[in-house]
């Protein structure tokens, strides 16, 4: 820390990264107080300091205030990237949520391998965020609000201002004469943000003056309690775990309590990379999905992506199309074949296939002769030992020579077909 900078900086920079680090430049006080904090300390400096600006191009002002971060960051000798993106206003949540999407959506994008990014909020944003929160109806996730580190792309989010108030960075804006933009959206009460800056949290301040540092306080208590119920959450996922990560058994979920059980599933899916569960999936899993007969086709699909009950597992994956009726098309395996709706087929370790042959999506009634045994069995049959599901079924293509069964995808072989492809050390590999 510099020697003259105020003493309730004196813990912001404790936990200083150690790798590169980028700062969240808006123009704004908030942003303007971190970048020169940060440009003043060497330690920072030494990591190669850059800053970074979003251009949302909401406001007729937006190129003067990216160009007045430009200056800024000049006289600094800071780097600058400037990131223009494009807000989208299709998830009902008004434009503040639109452009706040837009921007962590380039974060997570253009953040560095092992990058940190530091972000200005402080705890007047905290406690705006838990009130937030907790209008919305949330948990104990929910509450705990802003975390000072998370997960970013592919680096990290720091807040090393959290704990401070905003009249900190003010004072300590003012005693060096510093520049920054006024953003004149922030004084519309339209916004739930604004109204609750400007007209909630000042009336709450007359009846108890430390308000902010008491809604700040509840959400790290909040964030201590959602590390305990995550901390469960993961043990309990591993007991329902099955060989497939994207499957679970329905017999050990229904051994949880049902708070823990829709905490383990929303836990699931997000490890999948799979939009969020909608509260609404958790009850039709509780309803109809746990409780399905073992060859029902029970499913639960949102916003692209499926939680299906079969057997004695939950199947959650991105949706997809099964393979048009009578498609088939010739192919040699000298190149990757794409499939109609995604995925591919492709022939890896031999350079072509041997004969004319084709793939086909199946028509029903399909036998093959598996390796070590004499007589053909049915496809189905194959497939249902193998626990392929209905689903999936649909959409396996199959590869055939002068009307014979070769594989399935790369589920089960021919003998004919399997003996060639050990000769060669070869084999076929679908990408769903």
């Amino acid at each position: 820390m510099p020697p003259h900078a105020p003493s309730p900086f004196a813990d912001a920079l404790r936990d200083l990264p150690q790798g590169p680090l980028c700062v969240g430049y808006s123009g704004g006080l908030d942003s303007t107080a971190l970048l020169h904090l940060l440009a003043e300390t060497p330690a920072a400096r030494a990591r190669g300091l850059r800053a970074w600006h979003v251009h949302h191009g909401l406001h007729a002002q937006a190129d003067d205030w990216a160009a007045h971060c430009a200056a800024e960051c000049a006289a600094l000798s800071v780097p600058l990237t400037v990131s223009q993106v494009n807000v989208t206003r299709d998830g009902g949540d008004g434009p503040e949520a639109a452009a706040r999407r837009a921007r962590h959506a380039a974060f997570e994008r253009g953040l560095g391998e092992g990058e940190t990014l530091a972000l200005a909020h402080h705890r007047d944003d905290q406690a705006e965020t838990f009130l937030l929160r907790a209008l919305r109806a949330s948990g104990p996730d929910g509450l705990a609000a802003m975390r000072r580190w998370r997960d970013c792309g592919r680096g990290r989010l720091w807040r090393p201002l959290l704990e401070l108030p905003r009249s900190a960075l003010e004072r300590y804006a003012r005693d060096r004469g510093l520049r920054w933009i006024e953003d004149p959206s922030n004084a519309d009460d339209a916004y739930d943000r604004n109204f609750l800056r400007r007209r909630v949290l000042p009336l709450l301040r007359e009846r108890w003056l430390q308000a902010d540092a008491a809604l700040a306080a509840s959400a790290g208590l909040n964030a201590q309690a959602a590390a305990l119920l995550e901390q469960g959450d993961a043990l309990a996922l591993a007991q329902v775990r099955s060989a497939d990560p994207q499957a679970l058994s329905r017999a050990g979920l229904r051994t949880l309590p049902s708070a823990r059980r829709a905490r383990v599933l929303r836990r699931w899916i997000a490890e999948l990379g799979l939009p969020p569960l909608p509260a609404v999936g958790v009850v039709q899993i509780e309803r109809e999905l746990l409780a399905a007969r073992d060859d029902a086709e029970a499913e639960f699909a949102w916003h692209g992506a499926s939680i299906r009950a079969w057997r004695d597992l939950l199947h959650a994956q991105t949706r997809s199309a099964a393979l048009p009726p009578g498609w088939r098309t010739p192919w040699d395996g000298r190149a990757p074949l794409a499939l109609p709706g995604g995925g591919e087929l492709r022939l890896e370790g031999a350079s072509a296939l041997e004969g004319a042959c084709e793939v086909h999506a199946r028509v029903g009634g399909e036998r093959m002769v598996l390796p070590g045994r004499e007589h053909s069995h049915a496809l189905k049959q194959v497939l249902q030992e193998l626990g392929v599901p209905p689903w999936e079924r649909r959409r396996l293509p199959l590869l055939s020579r002068d009307g014979v069964l070769l594989a399935a995808a790369d589920l089960a072989y021919s003998a004919n077909l399997d003996r060639w492809l050990r000769e060669r050390g070869a084999r076929l590999v679908w990408r769903a």
